[in-house]
């Protein structure tokens, strides 16, 4: 097998356009994010917690966000009557889609969003990614969204600057990594549902390892293909701190 490459896209295809243009909002996010949720009284050594409290509310922000910076991904009015819509437990979690006249839904793509909290204590994201590439279409995204405080230890949610890959691809790398690249002594193969497409809702797209006594499996930060850009986020200054330095100081007080 050899190594994945992003899907290539369709030039003539308008979702490509497209796609291009939501990356460039999702780049953006900084500039517009806003969120009236704010934390106060919060034990510093409890901060860890925070993805587990907030990750949820922060994607919710971040769609209603991109449906506010329509003039960004939409600047010449050719998907006026799309939007983007989150769905809870389902892939992706973000279509983008309108209403058509049999009462269903046309597609245009999907976005799969994670948040990562920066002073989360593993210094990199922890969500698991395990859809099967083939429940992505050649122009879904997967999005990861680091996030903070903006007093660092209270305040409101404040996002950096986010990563996008094709969803489809990393779906094929973490099963490539997982077969090819892992180093283990346990049986490598993966098992995949039969009879996928994308956006079929929620029936089964999860592929799964024969073996994983780790865990591990779908933990894309530890293929190494989000390195460089993890370690550009914990460089990152809050309050003129580095990001890796406050984990670090959380984490000497943790027990105390």
């Amino acid at each position: 097998m050899s190594v994945p490459e992003p899907p290539s896209l369709n030039l003539g295809d308008p979702r490509t356009e497209l796609r291009d243009r939501v990356q460039d909002a999702l780049l953006a996010l900084p500039s517009y994010f806003d969120s009236a949720t704010n934390i106060e009284g919060l034990a510093a050594t409890d901060l860890f917690s925070l993805n587990t409290v907030l990750g949820a509310t922060i994607e919710v922000q971040v769609v209603q966000t991109l449906n506010r910076m329509r003039d960004v991904w939409d600047p010449n009015d050719e998907w006026t009557l799309y939007q983007f819509y989150r769905q809870a437990q389902t892939f992706p979690d973000v279509l983008f889609k309108r209403r058509n006249n049999t009462g269903g839904y046309d597609i245009a793509l999907g976005v799969e969003l994670k948040g990562w909290y920066m002073l989360a204590k593993e210094r990199e994201p922890s969500f698991r990614y395990c859809v099967t590439p083939g429940a992505c279409s050649d122009w879904d995204l997967l999005v990861v969204i680091p996030w903070y405080l903006s007093n660092v230890l209270s305040g409101v949610p404040r996002v950096s600057t986010p990563t996008c890959w094709s969803a489809k691809y990393i779906a094929e790398y973490r099963n490539y990594w997982w077969s090819h690249i892992r180093k283990t002594g346990q049986d490598s193969s993966i098992e995949s549902p039969s009879e996928v497409f994308p956006y079929m809702g929620r029936d089964n797209t999860s592929d799964k390892p024969v073996k994983d006594g780790g865990g591990n499996f779908g933990r894309i930060a530890r293929t190494g293909i989000m390195d460089d850009w993890i370690q550009e986020v914990l460089a990152e200054p809050l309050a003129g701190i580095p990001a890796e330095a406050w984990i670090d100081f959380l984490k000497r007080h943790e027990s105390m």
